[in-house]
């Protein structure tokens, strides 16, 4: 049987199952290449297509696979829309992250001669012949949510311990997903030159970036005076309290303290992710090259970086002035503004 490494490791193992001997050698497969958060996301997303096409993986036809995606588009709960999108079925986003995994389990039988093709198509045919195709699922790009200097400062005063404004401070001044944080050992850290070293990224990519002084002032508050000497783990950030005293803080618990945070702040948002896009924006906001962004930020294409520069509004705007004023001059006419 499957036995993956809770990546909290708080739980203890988990042991997924499909039910069905193929799908299970497939998730097995991905345990093998990926992380354990990456094969617990395809064993949700193909449990929930199996549940909802009802029959063998060697049956399914590209129509299930549409029918699958009209289900999933489909109202939920009643009049219950969300606010991001006005939408109340499942978001583009999260199908065709569904559909991804779908299409990874389809194309490693077809690599075993299992199937003939994969169902799930790439995408529907264009009007015209030799145009680029239509994508099954068009996934609108949003600009994530940012806090303002104010928030950050409001976010910060609600804290309750050295830990959590540590935990804080790495995310937002540092950069750093939720997962990188809650993995950081005592190993990673590097004081003496104020950085530490990544090495539960996402794509497997280690890196090693620059964190603010504040973060190791309130690291060395906490490693001093809040987290136990006893503690069974080398992850620096651990429960403080309970019956999972010294054990690694989950991703749930790191949840929790930025939720009760937040609502003693009176703050309408801020999450993990928000902490780590204001990182970034203000970074550009602030000067610093694209390229060191993609760097700090450990994205594998700049072109994910990019987003960061459509945040950064005071950037923007000080270009286009500086722009305009050159047209300005050119045009040697001072009221065309």
């Amino acid at each position: 049987m499957l036995v993956v490494p809770d990546p909290s490791g708080v739980t203890g193992d988990v042991r997924p199952s499909l039910g069905e001997d193929l799908l299970d050698e497939y998730l097995v497969f991905v345990a093998a290449r990926c992380r354990p958060n990456t094969m617990l996301a395809v064993f949700f997303d193909l449990r929930v297509f199996f549940r909802v096409v009802g029959k063998p993986a060697m049956e399914v036809t590209t129509a299930d696979v549409l029918a699958f995606i009209v289900e999933q588009r489909a109202p939920r709960r009643g009049n219950v829309v969300r606010i991001a999108d006005g939408e109340s079925g499942m978001a583009a986003s999260t199908i065709k992250r569904r559909l991804a995994s779908v299409s990874g389990l389809f194309s490693y039988l077809t690599a075993r001669g299992l199937v003939p093709v994969n169902p799930v198509p790439r995408g529907l045919a264009a009007r015209r012949p030799g145009a680029r195709g239509v994508p099954l699922i068009r996934a609108p790009r949003r600009l994530p949510r940012i806090l303002a200097p104010g928030e950050v400062t409001a976010l910060l005063a609600a804290l309750r311990t050295h830990r959590d404004r540590a935990l804080v401070l790495v995310m937002v001044l540092g950069g750093l997903r939720r997962i990188e944080a809650l993995g950081l050992a005592l190993g990673d850290l590097q004081p003496g030159d104020r950085r530490v070293r990544i090495t539960q990224a996402k794509g497997g990519r280690e890196r090693i970036v620059p964190v603010d002084d504040a973060f190791f002032r309130a690291l060395r508050d906490y490693l001093d005076g809040e987290r136990p000497g006893d503690a069974a783990t080398d992850r620096v950030f651990v429960v403080l309290k309970g019956p999972n005293r010294g054990r690694p803080l989950s991703a749930s618990g790191a949840d929790e303290i930025l939720q009760g945070a937040r609502r003693r702040a009176g703050l309408p948002h801020a999450t993990c992710h928000e902490l780590r896009h204001t990182c970034f924006t203000r970074l550009r906001e602030a000067g610093m090259a694209l390229e060191a962004i993609q760097a700090q930020a450990g994205h594998a294409s700049i072109e994910s970086t990019r987003i960061y520069l459509h945040l950064s509004a005071d950037w923007l705007a000080g270009e286009y002035r500086q722009a305009m004023d050159v047209i300005a001059a050119a045009w040697d006419t001072g009221d065309i503004r």
